[in-house]
């Protein structure tokens, strides 16, 4: 028997493992290169692993393995020709995470993982080796600008629609986040009631109001629920973002109707005793109309004065002899709580003042000093 035919004889006789193509084994790293490892699989031949069939990126084999770790992997070659196995780990990986995709999807199950690629259109995710793609119509329940803050951030998504013969797995964050504020807002409107007190976040300021964010719905502060004063722009007074404590002074359906004016803080509860009838007077010109000018005695409390007791003199219209923020004294010669309505006249104080003034003056003869005549030599 020649050498050739007993070392042929030997390698038939001995117990090696039979694979073929598409055979899943596990193997020993024996020798590892920034491009390729080695790996023995208890074959007659080592099986060969290039960085490419590691991961999709293509890292440096010897950051990534040892020489002595265990590894499962796929038979993609039994023979390349050469007599080398080729194999592949990336895509056995692939293949299963397809079927843990395929499960979640059956199942509906909440999926994590991070964002491993920001694209124009959406998100890339990985689940174990499976790439994952979430439109940008689909990370979230509302419009995103600019998707880069994803990048690297571990997120919260199921697959909506799953098809991998035409690599077309899609995942959906949107929904989760859809349902979340339902259920939050369910859990909101079970608690409160008109005259809660409660905080919540300014989450937008417009010219007629702002939303505030109570944790599960918002609600319309309204420009005229804002203070007790006037209030002439509210983007002056709120910014994105600030912590209010507001109260909560209506609830239809699921719309919220706030406001910062706290009954125990109204300016017209201590208003009879400071501005009753006759008193005299300090406010500034709010606003002005054909008939009147409003005055501000205190956020919140205003008068009337109209355009007939302005003066004593015939007054056209109010602006011609006053202006916004002038400060005026007057007397209130009408207060009627319950309508929060008070009445002012420049005119009466302005007569009263000049009756006063062209009054005689008196004078006791007793405090005269007396007169001394000097004889005129």
């Amino acid at each position: 028997m020649s050498e050739e035919q007993s070392f042929e004889d030997l390698l038939n006789n001995q117990d090696f493992n039979t694979i073929r193509n598409g055979s899943v084994v596990e193997g020993t790293v024996i020798d590892v290169k920034p491009d390729v490892a080695y790996i023995n699989i208890g074959y007659k031949a080592d099986g060969v692993l290039t960085k490419e069939e590691y991961s999709n990126d293509s890292k440096d084999l010897t950051a990534v393995l040892n020489i002595g770790d265990k590894l499962e992997v796929k038979v993609l070659k039994a023979n390349d020709g050469d007599g080398q196995v080729v194999l592949s780990y990336k895509r056995l990986a692939a293949e299963r995470g397809s079927k843990r995709l395929e499960e979640a999807f059956n199942n509906k199950e909440v999926l994590k993982a991070t964002v491993s690629q920001v694209l124009k259109g959406g998100l890339t995710v990985l689940v174990e080796d499976t790439r994952v793609f979430i439109p940008a119509s689909l990370v979230s329940d509302v419009y995103e600008r600019d998707l880069n803050k994803y990048q690297d951030q571990e997120i919260e998504f199921v697959i909506s629609e799953f098809n991998p013969r035409r690599r077309r797995i899609i995942g959906d964050r949107r929904q989760i986040l859809v349902a979340r504020k339902a259920e939050a807002a369910r859990e909101l409107f079970e608690r409160i009631q008109p005259g809660d007190i409660v905080d919540g976040v300014v989450k937008n300021v417009t010219d007629f109001g702002a939303f505030v964010d109570l944790g599960g719905a918002d609600g319309l502060l309204h420009i005229s629920e804002m203070s007790w004063g006037r209030v002439e722009n509210p983007k002056k007074i709120f910014r994105n973002g600030d912590q209010l404590t507001v109260l909560i002074k209506d609830i239809k359906g699921e719309k919220i109707a706030l406001s910062l004016k706290f009954p125990n803080q109204n300016p017209w509860l201590e208003a009879a005793e400071n501005f009753g009838v006759g008193s005299v007077v300090v406010g500034r010109v709010a606003r002005m109309t054909d008939f009147g000018a409003f005055v501000e005695l205190l956020p919140g409390v205003d008068a009337l004065l109209h355009v007939s007791q302005i003066a004593r003199e015939h007054v056209d219209k109010p602006s011609d002899v006053l202006s916004i923020g002038q400060e005026i004294e007057a007397k209130v010669v009408d207060f009627n709580a319950d309508e929060h309505k008070i009445s002012l006249s420049v005119k009466q104080l302005e007569q009263e003042r000049a009756q006063y003034d062209d009054a005689p003056v008196y004078s006791d003869p007793e405090d005269e000093e007396p007169t001394i005549d000097i004889p005129i030599e």
